[in-house]
């Protein structure tokens, strides 16, 4: 610093080009340096470096300098091992017997250098390493040798990378494997290394019903592995319950399964009768999962073959968007063949989705039916009742499925027949909650929207749609809700298919004092009402929370009976189901009438 230079002129201009922190005048620190990588170049350089070393690690008869220090601090197994109280706290050398010693290698030039490559290192050596990671507790090397081994995965190498993600808890790992397992288990059945597996490895590959191979196949390599394990104690006890026997044909039973003597004749002879009197949609079938796609597609092999079809119809009812076209599948109201998709795989699959035919305003009634064989069907959706419209997303317990038969029930356009434009099927990983008895959907949030495809087929509005558009703010004198004129007519919303309800919130028109009476009722095909809730001798305002038993619906019809302002019923918002997580309306919007004021009334 020269004489004429203050203190404060040479803060305000630091020398960084070494590295030296840039300071301001209250000392606050505005700049840095990250030298890490120098850092890491220093303490690799000291790798197998007798230099300051104090200790020595013996692994088959192979000598390896190291640091203390360097090892406690990027392993607790070594910070036990060396600084703990133990011998080995003392002692200049340390042999580790289990030890691979290629291995060994590895992760020592891990520990001080951090750095790894896998693509060098075989199979059978990087698994030796996982083996140590896990023992000297390197979380950080050992989860990326398993994010590697998920990229590396194939049909051959899968059983040996299943077991050793059972035996070190790598759950992340042990998934993404029964995952791949289920993509090729008939390829995987016939690997030498699938005889290797322990049994509980064995056991839980054989018991999803995404484990998809022929069941016999499945008998066959479980037989082989009770071969190769005979002289464990007896295990098969195991496996055996996890045969599906029902799945396997009559013949195979008796010339493969029999002469096996791994099960019973009163079994083999249960399973017969059990086939011979039971439907195939009472089995419990395999099926391939593929979460959140689309299996119904003819890129996966998907086909319509049954159905009044011309020649591109199939491909538009599988296409990746909806047709427009109205040359789409249809088939009769009422006819028992109905329009039939036969998917390229036996899928689990628990969510299919329609497109009804949609350029008018016609509702239609429809069924879906399942199958494995094409022989057997087991209805999964029963909206034969019920009038639905657009766009349907429907969600069941899952189930194996090839075959999926959807059936015309009605059709509001006085045709006779029912048209449909788009199919999808998938497994759906989305938390639903539906009702045992009517199959209907118990939804979680609002449906009464545009979102879900409700429309208002009833009431006055200048803005379509107002009621269902979830706005509840920014309404007026003129704008921003529906009404109907009291002694005539109503308000309905349609829903675009049935849901099971048991609660509603509506808005009543409420920028001054006034005050409602209303009903309202529910309906599953516009023409047949069942009153739910009655509050005709009420003075209501404003929010109102209405909870009743559930009810299946399709159209909400709510009709006001007084307005204590003139003779026009208004309402802003309509929920159903209702948010009951929100505060409830205030009491004083909902009060019964006195005797008198009935009686003005």
């Amino acid at each position: 610093m020269s004489d004429s230079a203050s203190l404060s002129d040479y803060l305000r201009a630091p020398d960084v080009t070494h590295g030296i922190l840039e300071m301001g005048l209250d000392g606050e620190i505005v700049g840095e340096v990250e030298h890490v990588e120098e850092l890491a170049a220093d303490i690799g350089k000291l790798l197998m470096n007798k230099d300051y070393s104090d200790v020595t690690f013996i692994v088959d008869g192979e000598q390896f300098p190291a640091h203390r220090v360097i090892l406690a601090a990027r392993s607790e197994y070594f910070r036990a091992l060396l600084y703990g109280g133990m011998r080995e706290s003392v002692e200049e050398k340390i042999s580790l017997p289990s030890a691979n010693l290629k291995a060994f290698k590895l992760i020592l030039r891990y520990a001080y250098t951090g750095q790894l490559l896998f693509t060098a290192i075989k199979l059978d050596l990087l698994l030796e390493v996982l083996t140590l990671a896990n023992q000297y507790g390197f979380n950080a090397l050992q989860n990326s040798i398993a994010d590697y081994l998920k990229s590396i995965l194939d049909t051959k190498n899968l059983c040996t990378v299943f077991n050793i993600s059972q035996l070190f808890s790598l759950r992340d790992l042990a998934e993404y494997c029964l995952v791949y397992a289920d993509r090729y288990a008939d390829e995987i059945l016939k690997e030498p290394t699938f005889l290797l597996l322990p049994v509980h490895a064995v056991k839980q590959l054989i018991k999803r019903d995404t484990f998809c191979a022929p069941e016999i196949n499945i008998f066959e390599v479980i037989r082989e592995w009770g071969e190769a394990h005979k002289d464990t104690a007896d295990v098969m006890h195991q496996l055996l319950p996890e045969i599906r026997l029902p799945l396997i044909s009559q013949k195979d039973l008796l010339s493969i399964v029999r002469p096996s003597g791994l099960i019973s004749s009163d079994v083999l002879l249960d399973t017969i009768d059990f086939k011979s009197k039971s439907k195939s949609t009472e089995f419990i079938h395999r099926g391939f999962q593929s979460p959140d796609i689309n299996i119904a597609t003819s890129q996966l092999g998907a086909v319509v073959i049954s159905g009044e079809t011309s020649p591109g119809q199939g491909l538009n009812l599988l296409s990746a968007e909806a047709s427009s076209n109205e040359n789409i599948p249809r088939t009769q109201i009422g006819d028992p063949e109905g329009i039939v998709v036969q998917l390229g795989n036996p899928y689990l699959i628990n969510k299919i989705i329609l497109i009804l035919y949609d350029r008018d305003n016609r509702n239609m009634a429809y069924s879906i039916e399942a199958s494995m064989d094409k022989v057997d069907w087991a209805k999964v959706i029963d909206h034969s009742k019920y009038m639905c419209r657009r766009r349907q997303v429907l969600l069941f317990k899952p189930r194996a499925v090839r075959y999926i038969r959807v059936l015309g029930h009605a059709n509001t356009a006085q045709s006779r027949y029912f048209h449909l434009s788009h199919l999808e099927a998938m497994y759906s990983t989305e938390k639903f909650q539906d009702d045992p008895d009517t199959t209907l959907q118990i939804p979680k949030c609002n449906v009464a929207t545009k979102t879900y495809d409700a429309q208002v087929v009833d009431g006055v509005s200048r803005i379509r749609d107002a009621l269902i558009n979830g706005q509840t703010s920014g309404y007026d004198w003129d704008n921003g809700y529906t009404c109907h004129q009291l002694g005539n007519g109503s308000i309905v919303v349609q829903l675009n298919q049935p849901y099971l309800i048991s609660s509603m919130r509506i808005l009543l028109w409420d920028l001054d004092d006034r005050f409602y009476s209303y009903y309202i009722e529910v309906s599953n095909d516009g023409a047949n009402y069942s009153m739910i809730v009655d509050r005709r001798r009420y003075r209501c305002r404003s929010w109102q929370l209405l909870q009743f038993d559930p009810v299946p619906i399709v159209f909400i019809r709510i009709t006001g009976t007084h307005n204590s302002s003139n003779e026009v019923f208004h309402l802003v918002h309509l929920e159903a189901p209702a948010d009951l997580s929100l505060d409830p309306p205030d009491e004083a919007n909902c009060i019964p009438y006195t005797e008198d004021q009935e009686q003005q009334n």
